[in-house]
């Protein structure tokens, strides 16, 4: 159908980070896949556009218009270096979702600008998520987006989730960088209850997505055993890795007695044959608690 409406109407063109700006000029409709298609307005009459309406859903985008250095960043992310001068201080990517509708990207943008101390760069995959590019030289200090969110949650009453990545100073593999960002940033947070994950911590969720469900089911049964749908267990072994392998640090965050945990870890040792007070094992028990957690998500 598609194919069809772009002979009648040649500038139609899909929605992509790269050319939201064109919403003035632009209407916009969603397909029954969810995807945006926009039609110049030029080519569209009332009645071309009362039927095209009545099988498409007209849409109006939020997105704030891109600032000239956010049109650079995306030609340079696109592999067009002309418009950008080399680059003399390190960034980072940082990946962000949010619940679709629950606030306008426009409103998120006027928000976040007020926590840094110069304005933010964002390039926007949809209304819900997207890559906040952060500027070394633009902070006196490494930002928490962990207080961030406190800051959002009490203004815009807003639950987001960012994916922070690692800071670098050349552009070399910056198309690979973002859509490696993207692409974690879909997957870090179906395996966690954390708001805030660097993309080191995200790397283990990202590797077993990429995992068939055979493999999966295989490794989460091997592993876990009659744990597999232990729920309390999960919980135990996540603040337990999260606290480095710390009986004490995690019973006293898990409200638990320090013997009462290692009863538990005890028992699990006896009944799986592994004892996760060493990292490598209980790195494994790991991956097989994501594996567990996406087969019965």
């Amino acid at each position: 159908m598609l194919n069809q409406l772009k002979k009648i109407f040649p500038s139609l063109t899909y929605y992509t980070p790269a050319n939201y700006e064109l919403k003035e000029n632009f209407m916009w409709f969603k397909t029954l896949e969810n995807k945006l298609i926009g039609i110049h307005k030029n080519e569209l009459s009332t009645k071309e556009t009362s039927i095209l309406s009545a099988f498409l859903t007209p849409y109006e985008p939020s997105f704030p218009m891109k600032t000239e250095k956010e049109k650079k960043w995306t030609d340079l992310i696109n592999g067009n270096t002309e418009s950008f001068a080399k680059l003399d201080m390190p960034y980072r990517f940082v990946y962000f979702n949010m619940p679709i509708k629950q606030v306008d990207p426009i409103t998120f943008k006027e928000a976040l600008n007020t926590l840094f101390e110069q304005e933010v760069s964002i390039l926007w995959e949809s209304e819900k998520e997207g890559i906040i590019i952060e500027e070394l030289e633009q902070i006196s200090e490494t930002i928490s987006y962990k207080h961030i969110i406190d800051i959002l949650m009490s203004d815009l009453y807003v639950k987001i989730n960012f994916l922070v990545g690692y800071f670098q100073s050349d552009t070399l593999n910056i198309h690979s960088y973002y859509k490696n960002m993207n692409y974690g940033g879909k997957i870090a947070f179906k395996s966690s209850d954390k708001n805030v994950i660097t993309y080191f911590e995200a790397i283990p969720s990202i590797i077993m997505n990429q995992l068939d469900f055979q493999f999966k089911n295989s490794l989460s049964q091997s592993i876990l055993k009659e744990f597999t749908t232990d729920k309390e267990f999960f919980k135990m072994i996540n603040v337990y890795l999260e606290s480095d392998l710390n009986i004490s640090v995690t019973a006293k965050k898990l409200y638990m007695h320090r013997n009462s945990l290692q009863y538990r870890i005890d028992q699990f040792k006896k009944h799986t044959g592994i004892d996760i007070r060493s990292f490598h094992q209980a790195m494994s028990v790991y991956l097989a608690l994501i594996a567990a957690h996406e087969i019965n998500d």
